[in-house]
This record gives structure tokens, C-alpha cells and sequence, in this order.
């Protein structure tokens, strides 16, 4: 009936009996045929028991039920005539209530009470105009409650109505039920949408919070803070360097780092399913995905190197002491020259010292010729043995088999540790993102005790505050970290893609950035005490002997560790840090290629996840393979060239525009509030270096990129023009994914043009927080019930 009965004298209940002990119900009764039930009675007061306490209980509720074939309710009843209660009845001892109709395994309750004083009734209601009830509603899927309630051990407060009732809010839509199980609270318009369960399992997440600080930091610090940046410390001023690197740190690398895991960490996917933000430019993904594969090809042949510098090193005495008898060639140079430098003279290939004045002037210029050509026992062993390098792209050789070995190697390593995602991977980082800094400062204490070491130190750090007029040099620094943090590769995304979602990734960005800088800092002093100390033994200056990428870490540095004592010891402790750097960066690179591959392709997680990640693993050894060549440094060379510097610039500038342009960085400020629960402090900041300062700074990186291209080349040898387009269609073919995705989905839409545009411009329903963040607390106890079933009419059709 949708009208109410007016009692207006409230009968009076005395001597209510004493209850003790809990009913045990078991068994779920079956309902079917519900009636309809509509306009239900509001209760807008909670009733005071004055003995009582009062109870702040909240179960724990899942599941949703599901309805179907609803009852359509049809007329309205009038009610006349409405009944005179007067008397005040006395009710003693308990009911006798015995077999509930179609309801079993009830409790039978026994007792007979004593009923006296009963009320007069006059007066008969006249009830006319029933309402027609035609359909029968079939309720599946019954909720199922579990856990128990926490009551306080204090009484709440008498007509503390908000404190004792918690509430069940159903999603705006119907095809978006959640679950109820948290009680985050977020903001008003809050819509709750659950990654998706497919059959092959659940997305994984961190076994801890340190496991992705420590993975990111992992992926962040590689290689390239060990043999790029001290160089580039020294080159461009010194520690007048660390002034332009500190301000692009903030302008560009953390705000980068900070909107990636903002990104993925909403998202809950991977670089690819995460732009439903915008799925017109779902392109973006594919191309992130695109250059971390590309890296991955070739990342791990570096690695496959430091494995076999490994296996050398297990020996009394380091192969590259001397020029062995194998891979020498006559410009091996086998005698110290230190003695000879310092006196002014060269040294030729026969170990005589010659000085100016024994010959002419041509004959010193021709003598100066060919000692430059001269290389060390080290040069010698990683380009004649361990590479057994060709001429150049034109004669490829064959396979080195010592590099395809550890290459396999290489591979065998990053699958195991991978096997079982994420739960694996976070183990894993323990070991690889904190091994690292050990050796560091083994090696740190040892450079330290060596002659030069001041000197190398004095290098690196001594200031040259001219330099800093040169545009070069902010160019170089603003390169230096945007590669060193590895953005718009899609690994942050995927990293922060397994966080819970209320996790504090505006710290996270902080600790991880600003490690990852502090450690190139710290990696320069080993590096150029190291450098010092070879330039010493050498006689020479400090930036004769300084070099960057490869030849440091295989040629250089090998140089010097063959001169200390114990040298295989801290061969094997520099390779091994050399490796868990690489492995660090691998890792994240294979688990964003792999994740990528399951968000499309759900089916492939669960127990068929160590097949994708095996097939990913053999395809990529097999492109590796090119590199494992005797001509293969030069594939490894263009790949590193073109590969992941223009895409990847690309890239960022068109992430960074879409989601603070298109999709609104005030929205995206939003989104990040509801993961945080504040806005990242300054607001201001962030909202204008997202949307105007990250832009400009990384199209004026675009710009001294190219401003200061050079074809790809390795030592002596320029790549040819045909190998240098090649590398153009490397590096465009992931960047053009971008407009090639956007106009297949434009294609694929209904709808006139901007009509197509309008809808895939727009926010899937997807990109929306999971739904146990979305929980909100009702506006007074009572005011509605938690399932009401209703009619579908025009104004009751969506509250289901």
C-alpha cells in the first residue's frame, strides 16, 4: 500500500524477557515470486532503549544479486476508513511461533505469552481500487555475507543515528556492480568500475611497497649512470654541470616520472589498455611498447658481454693483462709507456722510447701517427676475442658462439626470475637494486687507496662556470635526464600499473627520481678515481684517458683493474654490478612488454602466463641473435642509436599533450586526488608545468637532439647511407603507430566525423577508480533501505 497507518498513541511494551546466547542460522532460504514493493515507510529517527547499548556494528558484504523478470504494478489502492486503536495491552512470556511457510531451517522459538488489556478496534477500513500485480520476479544470486561485526566496547551516544548504521551505495550503473569490502571514501561522483576477472586470473599486484620503489629505482638506475653521465659531468663544467642538471631534474625528469605513475597507477593497466583516458590515441601505447621492445633486443646482449667478462675473470691471472697470442694484432701495445710519456717521448710498437730530437719533424709527425693507432691489451681482447669484430655492416661473419651461449645465458635469467610476474620480479629486486650500490662502495674504498685518484676527482668536480652560457651544455643535461629516468618507454606505467590504488606515488616519484640522480653523482667518484689512476700509470692527462659508453665499461675500466692487485677479484665484483644494473633494466622492460601482451590478451594470464612469457622471450633472443654476430656491434650500434632517441622524445610530447590538452590536466589533477587524497602540493605547480613547462622542455630536447645528430658510426667506421635509413624506419615505426591507431579507430566508429572524434576523445567508463575506494557514507541512518525493488517507470528505471 503506498499509504501509511497513523498510530498516534504508541502502545507501551513492559517486562520484555531477558535474551541470552546467540541463534546459529544456517541454510539460505528460497525466494521466488516477490511481490512488489514500493514507496517503502521512511524512518527519520533512531528509537532510544534505555538499558541499552548502542551498537556500531558493519558487516562485510560481497556479491550482488541479480534480477530479472521484475513484476510491473499497476494501479493505486484507496484507503477509507481507518481503524480507532485505544487500550494499552500488557504482553508477558514469548511467542510460540512453529513451521514457517516455504522457509527451512529456521529456529523454532516456544513459549506462550500472557496477552491482557487489549485494545478496542472500531471502525472497519474500506479498501478499494487494488492495485493488478502481473509477472513473477526471479531473484538470483543471493549476497553473501561474511566476517564478523566490531562493536566498540563503549555505548555510542544516545541518537547518535550516523554512527550506527554504515551503508551500501549501488554504482551509478547496473553493469558496474563492485564490491562493498573497503571503505575509502572519495568524492561525490565517485563511480566504481572493476578491473576486468577474466578466466586465466586476477591482475597481480606488490607483495609490499618497497618492491616497486626498489623496482622502479632498479629500472631507473642502469647502465647509463655508470658510463654516461661522469662523462658528461666532466665535458660539460664540472660540477658547474650539476646546476643545469638539478634544474632539468625538475623540470622535466620528476614531473615526467610523476604523471607516468599517476598514469598507470589509475589505470591499473599497461601502456597500451591504459589510454581508455583517451582511446583515440591509444597509438601512444603501442608505440611505448614498440621501443621497449626494440631495447630489450639489445639491452641483453650488453648483458650477454658482462657474462662472459665474468666467466674470464675466474682466473689466477685476467686475460688482458698482455696481448695473447689468439687475437693480438700488430697494433698491440704490450709495453708500459708511463716512464717514456713522462719524459716527452713516444713509445712504438717495439717498446724503444723515442724522443724529438732523434728525428725530423716528419718523421715525429709520422711517429705520432702511428702510436695513436696503437691500442691496449684490453682494446684488443674485447673487440678481437670477445666481439671478433668485422669490418663493418657489409660482411656480418658468423656467429660468435661464445656471445650466443651467454646470450641463451641471459635470457635463462630474465624468464626464471619473470616466470611467476610480479611475485617473482618483487624478490627479485631486493637483490638487483641494492647489490649494485655494495660493490659501489667496494670499489669507491679501493679507487680511493690508489695514486691519481685526487686527481680523477679533481676532474670531474672541478667547476667551469663559463660552460654554463652554452646552450649545449642545459641541452646535454636535460638528455642526460630524461634517458637516465627511462620515461615514455611504458615500464613506469607498468610498474605503478600493479600499486594499490591509494597508494602514495607522489613520494614514490620523489625517492625515485632523486635516487636515481644521487647515484650517478656517487658512480662518477668511482668511476674517475678509477680514470685517475689509470692516467697515472699511463703518464698521461685525465681526459686523455676518458672515455663514455662501451669502451669505459669494457675497455677502460678492464684496463685499469688488470693493474691492481687481486685484479680478477675486482674484475668479477665490477662485471657483476655491471650485470645487476642491466638485469634491473631488463626486467622492468620484459614485464612491460609481457604485461602489455596479457592486458590485450587475458586468456594468457593465470597458468598460461609462463607460455606468453616464454614465447616473448624466445622471439626477442632470436632478433638477438643479429647482434651475436661478428658484424653484430654494428646492428647493436644502429639499434641504440635510432631505435629509442627520437620515438621515444616523440612519444613523451604527445602523452604529456593528449592527457593535460585533450583529457584536461584539471581532471587529471582530479583523478590523482581521489588515488591520494590530496592534491600533489604545489597545485599550481604541477598544473602549469604539466601543461605548458613539460611540452616546451621536451621539444627543446627534441630540438638539440637533432640539432646535434650525428649518423650512426662506431670508432672509425661511418655507417652507410643505406644503414642510417634503415635506422629512420626503425625509429618512425613505432611513432607512426600513433596516427596509423587513431585513424583505424576513427575508421572503425559509427557516426559522422566529429561525431567519431566527440566519442573517442572521451574517457572510457573504465578509466574510473576500483570500487572499493568508492564506498560512501549515507546521509542519516534509515533514510534508505539496502535493496529496494522498484518498478521501471520513467523516473524509477535507474535505481536498481
Amino acid at each position: 500500500m503506498t499509504d501509511e497507518f497513523t498510530m498516534s498513541d504508541q502502545p507501551a511494551v513492559t517486562d520484555l524477557p531477558t535474551v541470552t546466547g546467540q541463534l546459529t542460522v544456517t541454510g539460505q532460504p528460497t525466494m521466488t515470486g516477490l511481490s512488489i514493493v514500493t514507496d517503502l515507510p521512511t524512518v527519520t529517527s533512531q528509537p532510544t532503549v534505555p538499558g541499552l547499548p548502542a551498537v556500531r556494528c558493519q558487516l562485510a558484504v560481497t556479491g550482488q544479486p541479480r534480477m530479472t523478470g521484475l513484476s510491473i504494478v499497476t494501479g493505486q489502492p484507496t484507503v477509507t476508513g481507518l481503524p480507532t486503536v485505544t487500550g494499552q495491552p500488557t504482553v508477558t512470556g514469548l511467542p510460540t511461533v512453529t513451521g514457517q511457510p516455504t522457509v527451512t531451517g529456521l529456529p523454532t522459538v516456544t513459549g506462550q505469552p500472557t496477552v491482557t488489556g487489549l485494545p478496542t478496534v472500531t471502525g472497519q477500513p474500506t479498501v478499494t481500487g487494488l492495485p493488478t500485480v502481473t509477472g513473477q520476479p526471479t531473484v538470483t544470486g543471493l549476497p553473501t555475507v561474511t566476517g564478523q561485526p566490531t562493536c566498540p566496547t563503549t555505548p555510542a551516544p544516545e541518537g547518535d543515528a550516523h554512527a550506527t548504521q554504515g551503508s551500501l551505495v549501488p554504482p551509478k550503473d547496473t553493469n558496474k556492480l563492485g564490491s562493498s569490502s573497503a571503505s575509502t571514501p572519495s568524492s561525490e561522483d565517485c563511480e566504481a568500475v572493476e578491473v576486468r576477472d577474466p578466466s586465466g586470473g586476477m591482475r597481480q599486484k606488490w607483495g609490499r611497497q618497497i618492491e616497486f620503489i626498489l623496482s622502479s629505482l632498479s629500472y631507473a638506475v642502469g647502465l647509463g649512470n655508470i658510463w654516461r653521465f661522469p662523462y658528461l659531468c666532466y665535458r660539460n663544467g664540472g660540477g658547474a654541470f650539476l646546476i643545469p642538471y638539478c634544474i632539468m631534474l625538475f623540470m622535466c625528469g620528476l614531473p615526467l616520472m610523476f604523471f607516468e605513475l599517476c598514469l598507470g597507477q589509475f589505470g591499473r593497466e599497461g601502456p597500451i589498455t591504459v589510454w581508455k583516458i583517451c582511446p583515440l590515441f591509444q597509438g601512444i601505447g603501442y608505440a611505448m611498447f614498440m621501443i621497449s621492445f626494440y631495447i630489450g633486443c639489445y639491452y641483453n646482449v650488453v648483458l650477454s658481454w658482462a657474462i662472459y667478462y665474468i666467466y674470464s675473470s675466474f682466473t689466477h691471472t685476467l686475460p688482458w693483462t698482455s696481448c695473447g697470442e689468439e687475437w693480438r694484432s700488430e697494433f698491440c701495445k704490450e709495453y708500459s709507456s708511463r716512464n717514456c710519456t713522462l719524459s716527452g717521448g713516444l713509445m712504438n710498437v717495439t717498446g724503444i722510447c723515442i724522443y724529438p730530437n732523434m728525428t725530423t719533424d716528419d718523421e715525429w709527425k709520422m711517429l705520432n701517427e702511428s702510436v695513436s693507432s696503437l691500442k691496449s691489451p684490453a682494446d684488443e681482447f674485447f673487440h678481437n676475442h670477445v666481439l671478433d669484430i668485422t669490418g663493418g655492416l657489409h660482411d656480418m661473419g658468423g656467429f660468435q658462439g661464445n656471445i650466443v651461449l651467454t646470450l641463451l645465458i641471459a635470457w635463462i635469467i630474465v624468464y626464471l626470475v619473470l616466470i611467476k610476474g610480479v611475485e617473482t620480479f618483487g624478490k627479485a629486486v631486493y637483490f638487483t637494486a641494492t647489490f649494485p650500490y655494495l660493490i659501489l662502495i667496494v670499489l669507491l674504498v679501493r679507487a680511493a687507496t690508489l695514486p691519481g685518484y685526487m686527481d680523477g676527482i679533481a676532474f670531474y668536480l672541478t667547476p667551469q662556470w663559463d660552460k654554463l652560457t652554452k646552450a649545449s651544455v642545459w641541452g646535454d643535461a636535460a638528455i642526460q635526464i630524461f634517458f637516465s629516468l627511462s620515461p615514455c618507454w611504458g615500464g613506469l606505467i607498468t610498474l605503478a600499473s600493479y600499486n594499490k590504488f591509494s597508494n602514495n606515488c607522489y613520494r614514490d616519484a620523489f625517492v625515485v627520481s632523486l635516487g636515481n640522480c644521487l647515484t650517478s653523482f656517487f658512480a662518477g667518484f668511482v668511476i674517475f678515481g678509477i680514470i685517475g689512476f689509470m692516467a697515472h700509470e699511463l703518464g698521461l692527462p685525465v681526459d686523455k684517458v676518458a672515455v663514455q659508453g662501451a669502451g669505459l665499461a669494457f675497455v677502460a675500466y678492464p684496463e685499469a683493474v688488470a693493474r691492481l692487485p687481486l685484479s680478477p677479484v675486482w674484475s668479477i665484483l665490477f662485471f657483476a654490478m655491471l650485470l645487476t644494473l642491466g638485469l634491473g633494466t631488463q626486467f622492468t622492460i620484459l614485464t612491460t612488454i609481457i604485461t602489455t601482451i596479457t592486458d590485450d590478451f587475458p586468456a594468457l594470464r593465470g597458468k598460461n602466463f609462463k607460455w606468453a612469457l616464454l614465447g616473448s622471450c624466445i622471439v626477442m633472443f632470436c632478433v638477438g641473435l643479429s647482434m651475436a654476430t661478428k658484424g653484430g656491434m654494428y646492428v647493436l650500434q644502429m639499434m641504440d642509436s635510432y631505435s629509442s632517441t627520437f620515438s621515444a622524445l616523440m612519444v613523451g610530447m604527445a602523452e604529456v599533450t593528449v592527457v593535460t590538452w585533450v583529457y584536461g590536466v584539471d581532471n587529471f589533477l582530479e583523478d590523482i586526488k581521489k588515488m591520494l587524497g590530496f592534491y600533489p602540493y604545489p597545485r599550481i605547480f604541477w598544473k602549469g608545468i604539466w601543461k605548458f613547462g613539460m611540452p616546451l622542455v621536451v621539444l627543446t630536447i627534441l630540438v638539440f637532439t637533432w640539432i646535434d645528430f650525428v649518423p650512426a658510426r662506431y670508432g672509425d667506421y661511418e655507417f652507410p647511407t643505406w644503414a642510417n635509413a634503415i635506422g629512420w624506419v626503425l625509429s618512425f615505426s613505432s611513432v607512426a603507430l600513433i596516427p596509423l591507431v587513431a585513424i583505424y579507430k576513427i575508421i572503425r566508429e559509427k557516426g559522422s566525423f566529429v561525431e567519431r572524434l566527440k566519442k573517442l576523445i572521451r574517457p572510457l567508463p573504465e578509466w574510473a577508480p576500483p570500487p572499493e575506494v568508492c564506498i560512501r557514507p549515507n546521509d542519516s541512518f534509515g533514510a534508505k533501505p539496502l535493496l529496494k525493488v522498484t518498478s521501471f517507470d520513467e523516473e524509477t528505471g535507474n535505481k536498481i
